[in-house]
């Protein structure tokens, strides 16, 4: 069901509106996002469904209540980051609301390169989580 994609974009586009924005993006910070996208692509890459759920900011639990129904939704809707050939990090910038992103470079399963934008949310507790991904294809930088 294709669905799942415009909804995910719809919900990537809110996410980016909502909460409180960061200022600056610290050394710590950019290696603790790296951190927990690579965590998810290695919990999607082994089919680890609550693995790859952790990593997910509530208000993307609020939408996917379940990790069954959130791998459904990446599985479907983002097979570039569900089974990536390969990724790189690239920039981690600051949204027009301030909210945090860290850019990936990503050579999708098709072997067609593709830009990952993942939006980061603090917690309460002070854990940074994935609360949205934008994937975007770059022409003409194929495999």
């Amino acid at each position: 069901m294709m669905f799942f994609r415009p909804v995910f974009a719809l919900l990537f586009l809110a996410c980016v509106s909502m909460g409180a924005a960061a200022e600056t993006i610290s050394p710590n910070d950019k290696t603790e996002f790296q951190r927990i996208i690579t965590g998810q692509i290695t919990a999607f890459r082994a089919d680890d469904g609550p693995a790859a759920y952790d990593f997910a900011a509530p208000v993307i639990k609020n939408f996917f209540p379940s990790p069954e129904i959130f791998m459904q939704m990446v599985k479907q809707g983002y097979p570039q980051v569900y089974r990536p050939q390969s990724y790189n990090f690239a920039e981690t910038l600051l949204d027009p609301t301030g909210r945090p992103t860290q850019n990936v470079t990503i050579i999708g399963p098709d072997g067609k390169t593709y830009t990952a934008i993942y939006t980061m949310e603090k917690q309460p507790t002070g854990a940074w989580r994935i609360a949205g991904c934008a994937v975007v294809e770059i022409p003409g930088v194929d495999v």
